[in-house]
């Protein structure tokens, strides 16, 4: 079993958090994993990518061919329009619904939305909000992870769950607690 994995966004947002728990989880289950990061304007809002391969058999390539990721998970809906030709024909994206404008050139939300809806499998929620009604107005990052964990497969939600807590543990029991929450309301926007 397998599962390549694009995570998308903006600098700040947290990508490369929900790709360490991603990591941790895999690594505690026993699965294979390869990552292959972009974060280099990461610091000034740019666009941060990370390619995460998942496997029960060996992984030859960190990185993921077009037409090869079976899940897109961005934090910002035109962020995952950029990796489109990499998504498989069955694969999904998983994105917060609301854009992070932060070019004075971003499309026009209307257009945005439009285009992401026109595709077959898309889940979208304003994780901000989400994160927000929590209490944990950080929290989005957790929201969308707990929103892709269906979509994951290959670990389980409660492995998801789990590499959250262990990721978040040297912070104290308030954030991790705080971010679980954010998780399992992500969990319970998609059921």
């Amino acid at each position: 079993m397998k599962k390549d994995i694009i995570l998308c966004g903006v600098g700040g947002q947290g990508i490369l958090s929900i790709a360490t728990i991603i990591g941790e989880a895999a690594t505690k289950a026993g699965i294979n994993l390869k990552q292959a990061e972009v974060h280099g304007m990461s610091q000034r809002g740019g666009d941060v990518q990370s390619n995460l391969r998942l496997s029960t058999d060996e992984i030859w390539s960190d990185l993921i061919p077009q037409a090869g990721a079976d899940v897109i998970i961005s934090m910002e809906p035109m962020e995952c329009l950029r990796y489109l030709a990499y998504l498989s024909p069955k694969g999904t994206i998983v994105t917060s619904s609301k854009p992070f404008v932060n070019i004075p050139n971003y499309p026009d939300e209307q257009a945005l939305k439009a285009e992401l809806e026109a595709l077959p499998s898309v889940v979208q929620l304003d994780i901000e909000t989400v994160a927000k009604d929590c209490g944990n107005a950080r929290g989005a990052n957790m929201v969308l992870l707990g929103m892709a964990a269906p979509y994951i497969g290959i670990l389980s939600t409660d492995d998801l769950r789990a590499a959250v807590a262990r990721v978040f543990a040297r912070k104290g029991e308030a954030i991790v607690e705080a971010n679980l929450k954010a998780f399992d309301a992500g969990v319970a926007a998609v059921k």
